[in-house]
């Protein structure tokens, strides 16, 4: 963090309309720095020192998000994440302090929604805080709708947006949240191109510089779990320069 901020004990029980926030990191000062800046702005913030404590804190409390530290004793942040995806489709934010794209790229195939270098600016961490607990926000208005979004069938793959479940065949795919959001937003504009900007802005809801190769990760990922050849793709096809398109194989 590159701003300065006056040391307090973060919030640690949450308040109606705040926005309760688990931050996984071992260094206790950035905590609660993190804690200093984000409780005016009316978020609850709690912090876990530990892998184990951060897997246990997470998955066993509700949370509006996670901001998660790849270097963690105990167990490192690849792993506390994906023990929290198998319970929890909560957003996640992690930090990476090598900044290295490899590092950013593993985190977002396994279910980050978003990533941060530990140089990130405190506005920066309040604009992509609020970005992944929008798209949260979204994800449960939606399904208290029963009516909104119904089932939607390419082919053999049928994707549930108010249950957030796609079936290939008869075999339920296991996809992090924002490769089931980019699989939704795609499903409802199957035959149609979707640029790599649009599906940004729909999924994400970012508006701020964004990771370039975040949509390409994810399709790699989706590609994978399709069983598709990205050579040959049957579902996702590729259109240079322009986007991306899901495809009835069948047609």
């Amino acid at each position: 963090m590159n701003k300065s901020l006056s040391s307090s004990t973060p919030v640690p029980v949450s308040q109606p309309g705040r926005t309760r926030v688990l931050v996984v990191d071992d260094d206790k000062k950035l905590c609660r720095l993190i804690g200093d800046y984000l409780t005016p702005m009316g978020y609850d913030v709690s912090a876990a020192h530990t892998g184990p404590d951060g897997v246990e804190r997470a998955t066993s409390e509700p949370w509006h998000a996670i901001i998660l530290d790849l270097m963690l004793p105990g167990l490192d942040g690849f792993e506390v994440l994906k023990r929290i995806r198998t319970k929890s489709d909560v957003p996640v934010l992690m930090l990476t302090a090598r900044g290295e794209e490899s590092d950013r790229i593993v985190g977002l195939e396994i279910g980050a929604d978003d990533y941060l270098p530990k140089t990130f600016s405190t506005r920066e961490l309040l604009a992509r805080l609020r970005a992944v607990t929008r798209r949260s926000t979204r994800i449960a208005s939606k399904s208290g709708d029963a009516a909104s979004d119904p089932e939607i069938v390419v082919g053999k793959l049928r994707v549930s947006p108010d249950t957030r479940t796609a079936v290939l065949g008869d075999e339920p795919l296991t996809l992090t949240p924002v490769e089931f959001d980019l699989l939704a937003s795609l499903a409802r504009a199957r035959g149609r191109v979707k640029t790599r900007e649009a599906l940004l802005e729909e999924i994400r809801e970012r508006d701020y510089e964004v990771f370039d190769r975040s949509i390409d990760v994810h399709i790699s990922g989706l590609r994978k779990k399709l069983g598709d050849d990205p050579r040959e793709p049957r579902f996702i096809r590729t259109l240079r320069s322009a986007g991306y398109m899901l495809i009835n194989p069948d047609e």
